[in-house]
């Protein structure tokens, strides 16, 4: 009877968690006692779970916008001033309280695409009633009218002008009732709509959709004076005010540009 032969099979297994996603080795040592040749077997065992808890965080990049610069050319009868998503950028270097304050100014200011143009415009009046020279032979309303043009100085494209698209709330007029022009007494006599300026309205952000658009003028309508020929216009941009240059005094603009 043949001895029995002990066997000895000596097994390690290496198992990694099921979580983790990975792939283990288990390696089986073979080898019997007597055996001329040892053989030792190799098997590959996949531990990845389909429920694997294990998580990858996307990660985040944040793109900053491309900062441009940008040049305002303004001529406007009287004062303006401007703001840029809400921000005050400049403004008229004189003061509307000058007599026959006409100029155009250049402003520079940076601004990423798109951006909220705002600018306040208004026509000297010497007080409420809307007249002007008030007391004098020359009592008498003003007449308002501005021109505008933004230009992106890295390409040197003009990349907004002021034209019939743009939109126009008056917060000021007066006298609405005309024929107290020449009154003795305008500051009795003469009646005016004097309005508050809705909040946040030079923010990007404000709907201006209620607004009116702008009416367009020639310049022999406006009577454009000093300063206007100091600029050279595109011939895109057009001197714009509301439908009536006399009697509105005061305007809040605005105008979108994308590109």
């Amino acid at each position: 009877m043949k001895a029995l032969r002990s066997l000895v099979v000596l097994t390690s297994i290496f198992i990694a968690s099921c979580s983790s996603g990975s792939t283990s080795t288990v390696q089986v040592d073979t080898t019997t006692a007597d055996a001329l040749t040892p053989t030792t077997s190799t098997i590959l065992v996949d531990t990845t779970s389909a429920s694997s808890e294990t998580i990858t965080e996307p990660s985040t990049t944040t793109v900053k916008s491309v900062q441009s610069s940008f040049v305002a050319e303004v001529w406007a009868d009287n004062w303006f001033s401007l703001y840029i998503n809400g921000k005050l950028v400049g403004q008229d270097s004189v003061a509307i309280t000058t007599e026959k304050s006409f100029n155009s100014d250049r402003i520079t200011f940076t601004a990423s695409y798109p951006f909220t143009i705002a600018m306040v415009t208004k026509d000297f009046k010497q007080n409420d009633t809307g007249l002007e020279y008030i007391g004098t032979d020359r009592q008498q309303m003003g007449d308002g009218g501005f021109v505008a043009q933004f230009t992106d100085t890295s390409t040197g494209k003009v990349v907004a002008y002021t034209n019939s698209s743009w939109r126009g709330l008056v917060v000021h007029q007066a006298p609405l009732n005309v024929s107290c022009e020449k009154s003795k007494t305008p500051d009795t006599e003469c009646t005016s709509r004097i309005s508050a300026e809705p909040a946040g309205w030079s923010e990007s952000s404000f709907n201006d959709a209620s607004w009116p658009t702008a009416s367009t003028y020639s310049k022999e309508q406006v009577g454009v004076k000093d300063g206007y020929n100091n600029i050279s216009w595109s011939s895109n941009a057009q001197i714009i005010w509301t439908s009536d240059l006399e009697i509105d005094n005061t305007i809040l603009w605005r105008y979108v540009v994308t590109a």
